[in-house]
């Protein structure tokens, strides 16, 4: 793979767009400071994943068969 080449056809194709929110996200990824993702994420998101901690902690888990089975 040509580096080189592969950011140029990139830039071809953000040239050629008009997708606002495309080019919002590639900016954002671009000039996005290295943070900590947990702080991005909302209480009740962080509130879910503490209760799935406990719950693993606590042995309260599911094989994978029995989700398949019983969620899907």
């Amino acid at each position: 793979m040509d580096i080189q080449l592969e950011k140029q056809e990139i830039i071809e194709q953000l040239l050629q767009t008009n997708d606002e929110s495309l080019i919002a996200s590639i900016k954002s990824l671009l000039t996005k400071d290295k943070k900590d993702f947990w702080e991005e994420l909302s209480p009740e998101e962080k509130e879910g994943i503490e209760e799935g901690i406990e719950d693993f902690k606590n042995g309260n888990t599911t094989s994978w068969d029995d989700f398949i089975i019983n969620y899907l």
